[in-house]
């Protein structure tokens, strides 16, 4: 008996997946329990439209991650930090700082995850760092660390 799960059900599949089971199974348990429904004309219309809005969502999410990443690309974060000889920092500039600068500046809130900082900024100048907007979309901003006066 075709069946589209409810719910993620171990050893049968993910939520929205057409899987074919046993009779028994699918009466005495899958049913009963709501993790599945009959795989009939009316309930495969309504499993087509829920991808088709599904994806419509994706791509309308990964449009909009585009332009944010073209609009990062242009943007270029000042920080400003105390600085001893040489350049080098008293401290150092993280992920968050990044974060927290391009919010005040530039009005864009990015989490401090998906900015991709292989390691703490300890110098004064000027770096490129990336950001991951989407999943496939990601961008690079200018980090420019200034001495504080």
């Amino acid at each position: 008996m075709k069946v589209i799960l409810q719910a993620d059900v171990k050893g049968q599949g993910k939520k929205g997946d057409l899987v074919n089971v046993s009779d028994g199974y699918a009466r005495n348990f899958l049913f009963p329990k709501g993790l599945a429904i009959e795989a009939n004309k009316a309930n495969m219309n309504v499993l087509e439209s829920q991808k088709a809005a599904q994806a419509f969502k994706k791509e309308k999410e990964l449009e909009a991650a585009k332009k944010l990443a073209e609009k990062l690309s242009k943007v270029t974060v000042t920080i400003k930090a105390k600085a001893g000889e040489h350049g080098k920092l008293f401290g150092s500039i993280t992920s968050k700082d990044v974060a927290d600068k391009l919010k005040e500046q530039h009005k864009i809130d990015i989490d401090k995850r998906k900015i991709n900082l292989p390691e703490a900024i300890k110098a004064l100048g000027a770096m490129d760092v990336e950001v991951k907007v989407y999943p496939e979309v990601s961008a690079k901003i200018k980090v420019s660390v200034v001495e504080e006066k």
